[in-house]
């Protein structure tokens, strides 16, 4: 029944991801990626910042102060102003396919990086998914499209993030995390819209209802996935969040009336085909342990 629980949370979350880079698609209509970040970021903050502190636990310490937290944050700055502005500029189908591959990614740079061990088989099923990537960007091809390669700037840098995480000292919390995550992309907007120049732009009602619901949806999304890897087995519940391709792929088609190719099928079906045989062989190598 935990498993079963723990599918459902996952499930949910990816719901809610969906529909939170749904809402932040329609937004980008009206105002920058900076300003959504800055707006996202001190929104997020403010709500795990508040809960940081009802239990009692420091904003900021020391401990804060290392490499794999700066690390960590550079790879969401950039990871993130790089899927929003893919959202934005690209199609949702596409970009939330190629956002797939994040979990190989993972696993390759833990092999290269943190020395955990990986076999021939996961190897393959990386370098197979990493193939899937190249069938839905196409380079070298007419219809490659060179700002499908934010999605996967993407992929690298958030792929940064999590093998950060797992360096980050004990001592803080995922909600301290949490709130360090959301803050950093409040000066990451900020330089971004100094950057291309780009003002603060004064939401009307409907703009208004976007931000908040990917405001408020993200969050509960985020919630949800920390619930699901909590309450049931990891190598269970974690296929599941390809469940997320699945919510994105309805989306763009039902929303912004996108048509995805039978290449951008053919190699999203790849990607989260490797995914989830990397999880399982990751499952069936600990078991043996």
């Amino acid at each position: 029944m935990d498993n079963i629980r723990g599918a459902v949370l996952m499930v949910l979350s990816m719901l809610g991801f969906a529909g939170e880079d749904m809402f932040i698609k329609l937004l980008s209509d009206a105002a920058s990626v900076g300003q959504i970040l800055v707006m996202l970021g001190f929104g997020g903050a403010t709500v795990f910042g508040t809960i940081v502190v009802i239990q009692r636990k420091p904003l900021f310490s020391r401990d804060m102060i290392s490499a794999p937290i700066g690390l960590r944050a550079l790879g969401e700055m950039i990871g993130t102003i790089a899927f929003v502005s893919a959202l934005s500029l690209t199609p949702i189908s596409s970009a939330s396919a190629i956002l797939q591959a994040t979990p190989l990614v993972v696993t390759l740079g833990a092999a290269l990086f943190l020395n955990e061990p990986v076999g021939w088989r996961r190897w393959s099923a990386i370098c197979v998914g990493l193939f899937g990537v190249l069938l839905i960007i196409r380079p070298g091809m007419d219809s490659f499209e060179v700002l499908s390669l934010l999605a996967v700037v993407a992929v690298f840098m958030l792929a940064l993030r999590d093998l950060a995480t797992r360096r980050t000292p004990s001592t803080i919390s995922t909600m301290q995390l949490s709130f360090l995550g959301f803050l950093v992309l409040v000066p990451a907007g900020l330089g971004l819209m100094l950057a291309t120049g780009t003002p603060f732009v004064r939401f009307a009602g409907t703009q208004w209802v976007y931000f908040l619901s990917a405001l408020t949806i993200g969050l509960f999304a985020y919630y949800a996935i920390v619930a699901a890897m909590r309450v049931g087995e990891v190598s269970f519940v974690t296929p599941f969040r390809y469940s997320r391709l699945v919510f994105a792929l309805v989306i763009g088609v039902s929303v912004f009336n996108e048509s995805p190719d039978a290449l951008t099928l053919i190699g999203a079906t790849i990607i989260v085909a490797s995914g989830i045989y990397t999880v399982w062989r990751e499952r069936r190598v600990a078991q043996r342990s």
